[in-house]
Formats: structure tokens, sequence, C-alpha cells
């Protein structure tokens, strides 16, 4: 009976703040800036303004709900770690039940969205994102082994997919291409916060590489992923998707990612790691205004 107070409690002081913390909105925003920029290099011209708007409000609003089953799921992880400590669920404002309620309504505004105003394609494929990152990922991948990350890294490089299907109802090599990027530069980024929080990760027993294999080990693995990344960020441009504005935006934002890497992987100095993992989010937004801006260029021919 005291138990069920408490709760009462808690869910009468949880305010709006506490739902909107739940979607991880800083993560969201990047996401849905890949998706945004995946239905604008999508087509020749502007695309159609109904599939941009709906498409980001549908596509968002799925990612707020896999986020929000996230923080159910890792709740307990999350009582142990100090980043994570102050999230709702671990500070009792919010229930298991009104959290997963959020989720699912959330969930089916945004996958119901997405089927009546977008396209079923796109439907399916965020659906299916959905429960890569809330069920596969969430509860399976990142308990049972360290590569969680890279296998459940296709999940979260969906959105530029998602946004270019909205506005053409159509799977594209070019759209591929932009869910390999992420999907590279994925492990690099989570690897060097995972570095620098392995001992909350090794407390709560979750098996980050940096806790399973060390961290020399895994600063050779971004160091490697930052390799492949480059390569991969190359590939717009050889396939003739992106022209030279790209090419010479993307080499410059490789060079200082490269810089970045190696700094890790060359030093033990402790703020390294965030350094990297900071660097690497701002690599990756202006990688897509890098990818938009040369899409808009127009060359006006000589004569």
């Amino acid at each position: 009976m005291r138990n069920e107070k408490v709760l009462v409690v808690a869910v009468e002081h949880a305010g709006w703040r506490d739902y909107l913390e739940l979607c991880k909105p800083k993560v969201v925003a990047v996401m849905l800036l890949t998706a945004v920029v995946g239905m604008f290099v999508a087509t020749p011209g502007f695309p159609a303004w109904d599939a941009v708007l709906f498409g980001t409000i549908g596509i968002g609003l799925a990612a707020g709900s896999a986020a929000a089953v996230n923080h159910v799921m890792d709740r307990r992880i999350d009582e142990q770690m100090a980043r994570t400590q102050r999230r709702p669920l671990p500070q009792g404002k919010l229930s298991p039940a009104s959290a997963l309620m959020f989720a699912a309504l959330t969930g089916t505004l945004g996958i119901g969205l997405l089927v009546m105003m977008v396209n079923p394609l796109t439907a399916w494929l965020t659906l299916a994102s959905l429960i890569g990152y809330a069920l596969i990922y969430t509860v399976y991948l990142k308990r049972a082994t360290p590569q969680n990350i890279v296998i459940g890294g296709i999940a979260g490089a969906a959105p530029p997919l998602l946004g270019w299907t909205s506005v053409t109802a159509t799977l594209d090599p070019n759209a591929l291409l932009l869910v390999l990027i992420i999907f590279a530069w994925t492990p690099p980024h989570f690897w060097a916060l995972c570095i620098a929080r392995k001992n909350d990760y090794a407390k709560a027993g979750i098996p980050m590489l940096p806790v399973t294999h060390g961290e020399d080990y895994t600063r050779l693995q971004i160091m490697l992923y930052s390799i492949l990344l480059v390569l991969c960020s190359l590939l717009p441009y050889i396939t003739g998707m992106s022209g030279g504005i790209y090419l010479l935006g993307v080499m410059l934002l490789n060079l200082r990612f490269m810089y970045w890497a190696y700094r890790l992987y060359s030093k033990r100095v402790v703020g390294e790691p965030m350094k990297m993992f900071r660097h690497s989010i701002n690599y990756i937004m202006l990688f897509f205004v890098v990818l938009l801006v040369d899409h808009f260029t127009i060359v006006i021919p000589a004569g």
C-alpha cells in the first residue's frame, strides 16, 4: 500500500519536461537533421512540403517512442550510472507504466501518421527501426555482446533512409550509402563515450567494449572504424551522388575527425574520450549540412 502511494505522488509530480526527456530530444534532433537532409537530397528540386512536414513529425514521434522504451528497459542500469541517474525514471518522477503508455501513444501516432500522410514503405521501415533499437538492441544486444553498438547500429543509421523514402516512396542505393556512413560513424562515436564511462558500465554489468576488451583495444577499434568512415564518406562523390563542394567539405571534416581519433589512440589523457565523443556529434551534423549545401549549389555554365 505504501509503495502504491509513493507511485501516485511520483506520477503527480511528473511534468511535461520529464516526458520530453524520455524522448532523448538532443539525440532525436540529430536524427531528424539526417532524415530531413535525406528528404531534400532525394529529389532534384524541393520535396513536397507535406512529405517533409508529416515525415519529420512521424519519424520524430517514433524515435521518441523508441527512446522512451529504452528509458524503461534501462532504468535499473541508469540508477547505477552517474551520467543517467537524474533521468525521470531513476528519480521516481515517472513510473515505468506511465513511460510505456507514453511510448505506446507516441509510437502509434508516429507510425499512424506515416501510414496515412506519407507512405506505407516509410511507416514499415520506421517501425522496423523502432523495434530494432527499443527491443533488439536495448533488451538483448546491449546486455549480450560487446559488439552491441555495431550490430544494433543499423537501427540508429536509418533516419536518412526514412527521410528519403518519405518523399520518393522507393528504396534507392544512394539512400543506403547514407545509412552506411552513419553505420560506420556510430562505433567510434559511441565507444569514445564508453571509454569515458567505462567504470559506470562495468558497475552496471554492461559488456561494452572497453569493459570486456580493455581501453587499448577499444582505441584501436575506434581508429579502424574512423578509417572505414573516411572511406565510406567518399562514396557519394565516387558514385556521382554529390559534387566538388561535398568532396572538399567532407575531406576537411575527415581530416579533423582523424585528428581526434589519432589523439584518442595515441594519448591516455583523461578528457580525450569525451572530446572525441562531442566532436563526433559535430562531425555528423556538419557532414549532412555539407551534403545539403552541395545538393543545392547551382553551377552557372561559363559563357
